[in-house]
């Protein structure tokens, strides 16, 4: 148990509150909370402060806890999620993500496996490569049989992380990671086209520079067998990027990861080159690494007259690296391969948040060159005095044990940590502090949340709502205006220099996020989670118009993400001409508000091949989208047509009360029964499989329908909020759900 502190409880937010509860404060087995959130800042600083005690020279445990202690409480610094869960606690694994290794042979890939889930089962998440797993169709030595390739192992991983789902806490997540080289890369760009595969894994292609200036000269480029490392064809790799850029316009998906640039400042290129990265694309890792992040909150290191308080941003980032080396040491690593390596590196992450917020404090417009030259100046400042912070440790502790043959020996003092700066999400941990995630732009400056079946509440950026409240143009009227306009910047009742200031991340230009991602990636040591959102009507132009620009702009990969491109999404804002039920249909998992049916609705019947016989499922739409589904079996009676009835009345019921079309396939795909029939792509394995195809089929075919659809409904799957894209998931900032966390 940790002890009692005399520092003051937090100043949370309810949702702050809400999220800890839920996700992060101790529960006995019936699930009552055992600890307020003040207990979990003191056990947190407890266990991380005695680290210090394993040294021979450092700080006093007992006076560390304590600063450590006031860093989380006045939310100036907050460790991610794990550490903040685990520590101090039986389980003690701290880390956020991790990096396996994937070899070419069936034992290598099942090891793989098996350590996945150790570490999904501990809370991590996990990132891999699938480059060195020869392609579909060539040679098996071994059995002189024909590989499967890396999909096929791919959907095995997705299918253990779907298993597991870590306990509850944290959600599996993977990114999955091929060069652009590979034989198999057109199949990994298109294997993301129907959602309702892979569903835990983000992907991303592996850009080589060959590639990108390939592409730029309009010439062939090599095609590299991971089995022999010679060249066995050439691509045109103006339309292997056209391909990229047309999946990631139609869903977000696959990211791209300049893999080079990666290598290019790898501290320890002697030890191993980079290959795949954690779930968000910003910690490249070596084999067996694992990353240990923080971030400082920008909002506290304003001052009262508006300054930035660079003294105490520097006592904070010397804490907060200190903390995270600490954390390596009192880790309880899921296996031992990880644990060595992790403690032969040392790589920590320390990084921001509350980026645009702190902006928004100084009158500065986030897409400004003043913005981007003052990102230049707070991450150069923060990385040069975690290095100089990171001197001190190698003195009191000593280097990190690969410092030999790294780019830091012979070129001045040793470090302690291969790696000090990582921009992260911060999804949760920003909900936690109350302020921006990480460097992003505003996601909306006012929103709606269904909070019961009939009552609508407009939430409003408690900065916008003082200053508006302060310079006499507030009025609820005027907010709930604003939820449903979803932008300030034509509405001329707002002064215009407060219109400048909150800018949101559809307020501002493609262009203007990856300069600010640029700003950042320069005095960044690993990379910089960035969304660069586009509005709907965004062109495939446009898309490949950012992947250039990132590519020239200096920045380790980029991740796109085009509104109602997924039929998935949660908008924040509500619209106009939308009924509030259709906008935000339930306050949580458990609680939907089923839409009433119209007097005539508009469809399409599939006629599905059963082993029962013809099953013909006909699937109609609302103005919302999907609606309800019907079956009538060719031939059988019996259970077969009752069951196929009740799987119609499951689906309708469950459409007409939020939930999304791709869930009812995810639940109903690929189940079994005595008689399937067909083959290849035509097979269908039972009846509940025919309905399941059916859909995927209507999906397909009314594409265009459903993104239009999804412009006007869907929630956060846990509480109903608001759900914004960053970092290539999806995090809901009411009660901090994430897709990759």
């Amino acid at each position: 148990m940790s002890k009692k502190s005399t520092t003051s409880a937090p100043e949370l937010s309810p949702n702050a509150i809400t999220v800890l509860e839920r996700r992060y404060l101790r529960r006995d087995n019936e699930g009552q909370v055992l600890e307020a959130p003040l207990d979990m800042f003191q056990r947190v600083a407890t266990t991380i402060a005695a680290a210090e005690k394993e040294f021979k020279t450092g700080r006093v445990p007992a006076e560390l806890e304590k600063e450590f202690l006031q860093i989380m409480t006045n939310l100036e610094f907050m460790p991610n999620s794990p550490t903040l869960m685990n520590a101090g606690r039986e389980l003690g694994q701290l880390s956020a993500c991790f990096v396996l290794p994937i070899g070419d042979s069936m034992e290598e890939i099942f090891e793989a496996i098996k350590q996945t889930a150790l570490i999904h089962k501990s809370g991590g998440g996990t990132g891999f490569s699938f480059n060195r797993i020869r392609p579909a169709n060539d040679v098996v030595l071994s059995t002189k049989g024909v590989s499967s390739g890396p999909l096929s192992f791919m959907n095995v991983f997705d299918a253990a992380t779907e298993t597991i789902k870590q306990g509850g806490t944290r959600r599996g997540a993977n990114m999955g990671i091929l060069r652009v080289d590979h034989p198999d890369i057109m199949d990994f760009i298109m294997c993301k086209r129907d959602q309702t595969v892979l569903t835990n894994f983000n992907i991303s292609v592996g850009i080589t520079e060959a590639f990108m200036e390939a592409v730029e000269k309009d010439a062939d480029y090599d095609i590299i067998s991971p089995r022999t490392g010679e060249a066995v064809s050439q691509r045109s790799a103006r339309k292997v990027f056209e391909r990229i850029v047309d999946l990631a316009w139609t869903n977000g998906e696959p990211g791209i990861i300049f893999l080079d640039r990666l290598n290019r400042d790898n501290p320890t290129p002697h030890i191993g080159e980079f290959e795949a990265t954690n779930p968000c694309g910003e910690q490249p890792l070596l084999p067996y690494e694992s990353c240990n992040l923080g971030s400082i909150n920008l909002v506290k290191m304003i001052t009262a007259d508006g300054e930035i308080n660079w003294d105490r941003l520097a006592e904070v980032v010397e804490l907060g690296t200190r903390f995270l080396d600490n954390v390596i040491q009192v880790n309880n690593y899921p296996i031992e391969e990880i644990k060595e390596m992790t403690r032969a590196n040392r790589k920590i992450g320390l990084g921001v948040m509350g980026w645009a917020d702190m902006l928004i404090l100084l009158g500065i417009p986030y897409n400004s060159e003043a913005a981007v030259e003052l990102g230049d100046r707070v991450m150069k400042f923060i990385t040069d005095k975690s290095r100089m912070t990171s001197q001190v440790l190698a003195k009191e502790r000593g280097a990190f044990p690969n410092f030999e043959g790294s780019i830091f020996d012979g070129k001045g003092e040793p470090v302690r940590n291969a790696t000090c700066t990582t921009i992260a999400p911060t999804g949760t941990i920003s909900i936690i502090s109350n302020t921006s995630s990480g460097i992003e732009p505003l996601f909306a400056v006012s929103y709606v949340r269904q909070v019961l079946d009939k009552d609508v509440l407009v939430e409003v950026h408690p900065l916008f709502e003082k200053i508006a409240k302060e310079r006499g143009f507030y009025s609820k009227e005027l907010m709930k205006t604003i939820a449903e306009h979803g932008t300030i910047q034509d509405i001329d009742e707002i002064p215009e220099d407060v219109r400048d200031i909150f800018v949101t991340s559809h307020d501002i230009t493609p262009e203007d996020h990856i300069r600010m991602q640029a700003a950042f990636q320069n005095h960044t040591d690993n990379a910089v989670s960035k969304t660069v959102n586009f509005c709907n009507d965004a062109t495939r132009d446009d898309v490949s118009t950012v992947y250039r620009l990132a590519y020239q702009s200096g920045c380790k990969g980029v991740t796109i993400y085009r509104d109602g491109s997924r039929d998935m999404q949660v908008l924040s804002v509500k619209k106009a001409e939308t009924k509030a039920e259709d906008t935000i249909p339930h306050e949580s998992a458990k609680r939907r508000v089923k839409r009433d049916r119209p007097r005539a609705l508009t469809g399409s019947t599939y006629q599905m091949q059963t082993g029962c016989g013809p099953l013909y499922v006909t699937i109609n739409e609302d103005n919302a989208g999907v609606f309800e589904l019907f079956t009538t079996m060719g031939k059988a009676g019996g259970c077969a047509s009752s069951q196929c009835e009740a799987i119609g009345r499951l689906v309708s019921l469950a459409w007409r009360s939020g939930v999304q079309a791709r869930q009812a396939v995810k639940q109903m795909i690929g189940i079994t029964c005595h008689k399937p029939t067909g083959f290849g792509q035509n097979r269908i394995t039972s009846c509940a499989d025919a309905v399941a195809k059916a859909i995927q089929i209507h999906m397909a075919d009314h594409e265009e329908a459903e993104l239009s659809h999804s412009n006007n409904g869907g929630a956060c799957p846990d509480c109903g909020g608001p759900v914004e894209h960053e970092g290539g998931c999806c995090v809901c900032h009411v009660c901090g759900y994430s897709e990759c966390a």
